[in-house]
């Protein structure tokens, strides 16, 4: 007896959305072999990577390989094998070589489809998505026996929306976890908790680093409710209606760094939740400078608030010695007061700053009271 098993892959962004198949192992089920009768038996699943953004594409690779694996080994032949074949269906890709995740489902021998072909219709048990940005159809929910499933990295219904990661670490969420859920038609995240973990978030963790933690999680997560699947949906629960919170797409616009209004820490905050997709942005002298290699600066005297800054961009990239000796230090050798503020990093509305140069390293902080 021969079942397919469908999956779409945990916590990439839509435009890494990918769906995967698989082929029950002959034989009598895990489920029948337990006593479950009724609809066809589930198959395991296992979860695939998180985006690395804009990570160098060996190192993209090697992480969602990594995540795969999970799925190759359920399709292993063993005493418990559940899956013995898998397919994968992404969005179209303009981006040169295709999607990091076609690559590595070729990679790893796996049959590859193009969003919104997602094979033969009706013949598989169960769908599994993650951060796949469009809503799902009834029709094609209903094409699953047992549903489809969705691996959303936070504790729902906290952050419900496209960018969870990001705005936990932009927020200082002192905890986070992954929920799967069960999806439903015309909105996004807000069917049944099917089963959920809270995970203490590390400090001073990026949202880089905190969506490879949880993707590993959500991956042993979505196993265990594939494995035990029709007691899993028994036990699902209507999420709460209060603690609702919204994680919106982040666009650029929210790289530029606003001094007046922001503090030290929520800069820190800020470079810590998208400096890997985009790097923060200041101006200075009316050029665009990019802001790289953030650090915490305590004990200023006569400041509060200050923040370290040992590489930007501008023109190329430059450490902060390089930085000053090469723009700076004319400027501040004149003692003209005019001279100086022109000298300060500004935003758009060209307030001012006040800089200091100590140990390699850029600090600023606002001319306004920072807590």
């Amino acid at each position: 007896e021969n079942q397919r098993l469908r999956c779409q892959h945990p916590f990439l962004p839509p435009t890494f959305f990918c769906l995967i198949f698989a082929r029950r192992q002959s034989g009598q089920s895990t489920l029948k072999r337990a006593g479950v009768t009724g609809p066809p038996p589930r198959e395991t699943l296992a979860r695939t990577a998180p985006t690395l953004w804009r990570q160098e594409p060996g190192l993209g690779l090697r992480c969602r390989h990594r995540r795969f694996q999970c799925l190759v080994h359920a399709r292993e032949p063993s005493e418990d094998s559940l899956v013995s074949r898998l397919e994968v269906v992404t969005l179209p890709s303009r981006l040169p070589g295709g999607l990091p995740v076609r690559s590595c489902a070729q990679e790893l021998q796996l049959p590859v489809h193009e969003w919104p072909h997602t094979g033969p219709i009706g013949q598989f048990d169960v769908g599994v998505v993650a951060s796949f940005g469009r809503l799902l159809s009834e029709d094609l929910i209903l094409q699953f026996p047992y549903g489809v499933l969705n691996v959303h990295p936070s504790c729902l219904p906290r952050w419900r929306g496209p960018a969870p990661v990001i705005h936990t670490v932009l927020h200082g969420d002192k905890v986070t976890g992954v929920t799967i859920m069960e999806i439903r038609p015309k909105r996004f995240d807000v069917g049944p908790i099917i089963k959920q973990e809270e995970f203490a978030v590390p400090p001073h963790c990026t949202a880089k680093e905190l969506e490879v933690m949880l993707s590993k999680m959500g991956a042993n997560m979505l196993i265990s409710v594939l494995k035990n699947l029709p007691e899993s949906l028994k036990n699902k629960k209507e999420q709460p209606k209060e603690g609702v919170t919204f994680a919106p797409k982040i666009s650029i616009a929210k790289s530029c760094i606003k001094w007046e209004e922001q503090t030290a820490a929520q800069i820190i905050q800020l470079h810590r939740a998208i400096g890997s997709m985009f790097p923060l942005q200041t101006l200075w002298k009316g050029a665009t400078v990019k802001l790289l290699d953030f650090e915490e600066v305590d004990n200023i005297p006569g400041f509060e608030g200050w923040v370290g800054i040992k590489t930007v961009i501008l023109k190329k990239q430059l450490t902060a010695v390089d930085f000053y000796n090469g723009y700076m230090h004319s400027w501040f050798q004149q003692n003209s007061r005019t001279v100086h503020q022109e000298c300060r990093f500004q935003t758009l509305k060209l307030i001012t700053f006040i800089w200091k140069y100590e140990k390699s390293m850029l600090l600023c902080s606002s001319e306004f009271s920072v807590h």
